[in-house]
Parts: C-alpha cells; sequence; structure tokens
C-alpha cells in the first residue's frame, strides 16, 4: 500500500513538472494592429520602459511575428533563405527562460533562472519584462538574416500596439549562453527588449 501511495506522488510530481516546463500559448490574434504603413512610421527603438508584465496573448502575438507559423508546411512569418529554418527564439522573464516552439505554438522552459539581471547593462533595462534572445548555427550565414527579419517583425508589431522594443548586443553573452545550455555549434546572434513604452 505504502508503495503504491508514493508511486502516485511520484506520478504526481513528474506530471507536475512536466506541466511547469511546457507552457501552451493563447492562438496568436492576426487580426489586430495598425495598418502597416502606420506601424512603419511609429516603429523606434525605446529605452524607457514602464515596470509592467506583458501577458500570454501579447507573448502569443509577439513570438509568433517574430519566428511563427503562417502556411502550411512548417513555413514562418519571415522569409527563410533556402527554407532552412536555423534560428531559435527564446524568452528570457522573470519566471525563467523559454524556448518557443513555433510548430505546436508552445514554450519549453529551459531554466527557471531569472537571467535579466545578464541584460541589464545599462539603467533604462531594469523595467523591462521580456527579452526576446536569438541564436542560431555558428557555421550557418542565414541565421543572422533571419533573426534580423525577426526581430524587426517584433519592432512592427510593438509599434502597432504600444509596446517599445529596442535591439541589443550589449549584454552578458557568456552568461547568456550558460543559462540557454546551447551546443557548441550554436552561438547567441542578438537580444531584443520588449516591453511597454513610459
Amino acid at each position: 500500500m505504502k508503495k503504491t501511495i508514493l508511486g502516485v506522488f511520484m506520478a504526481m510530481a513528474i506530471i507536475n513538472n512536466v506541466s511547469a516546463a511546457e507552457q501552451k500559448l493563447p492562438a496568436p490574434d492576426r487580426e489586430g494592429g495598425m495598418p502597416l504603413m502606420q506601424a512603419l512610421s511609429e516603429r523606434h527603438s525605446v529605452k524607457q520602459f514602464q515596470k509592467k508584465e506583458i501577458n500570454d496573448q501579447i507573448l502569443s502575438n509577439i513570438l509568433w511575428a517574430a519566428y511563427g507559423v503562417n502556411r502550411s508546411g512548417g513555413l514562418r512569418t519571415i522569409p527563410t533563405a533556402m527554407n532552412q529554418k536555423d534560428l531559435d527564439v527564446y524568452a528570457a522573464k522573470a519566471d525563467g527562460v523559454w524556448q518557443y516552439d513555433a510548430i505546436n505554438h508552445t514554450l519549453r522552459q529551459v531554466s527557471s533562472e531569472n537571467i535579466l539581471p545578464l541584460f541589464q547593462t545599462q539603467d533604462y533595462m531594469k523595467n523591462v519584462p521580456l527579452v526576446l534572445i536569438y541564436t542560431g548555427s555558428k557555421n550557418q550565414d542565414y541565421a543572422a538574416m533571419h533573426a534580423g527579419s525577426a526581430y524587426q517583425n517584433v519592432g512592427l508589431y510593438a509599434a502597432s500596439q504600444g509596446l517599445g522594443s529596442v535591439v541589443r548586443g550589449y549584454f552578458d553573452n557568456e552568461g547568456v549562453n550558460k543559462a540557454l545550455k546551447l551546443p557548441n555549434s550554436e552561438r547567441v546572434i542578438i537580444s531584443q527588449a520588449v516591453g511597454w513604452e513610459n
């Protein structure tokens, strides 16, 4: 009897860990936002953020804009050279670091550590609730092009929603690589802070 009860508790603990390690995002809102030309007019880099969280719907929209699937066959919201999907997008939040799975539109937690301080190399980063981290193969030129397309999409989405964003290369790169547990074949390309504009 004791073994059975212990087994049930262990199974519940495993289930809880699995559900905590993966988060299903709400479906992206593909209808909202402002007209493209207006978003282009409004897009700018922001260095003053409110201390305000980003909810799951906005996060879903951001990640879908960055690298989501918008057509059959797993094709993305950004152009990919030779259809090489050699980009990974991570979301760093106060509750840890999450890898975006575009095919399933889910987040997989890779660390429960809050690594936002690794990006706080400038004072304006202290209020930022979300940092997107774009990674790719060290031996592939296309990943950097794909990251540029992804962060431009996010910048336009942010402008259309009253959010602020800024692309940044100035952060603790070594600490971020360690937190993401990247294999030696991959590297952090660039980061993008996203939050509510002050």
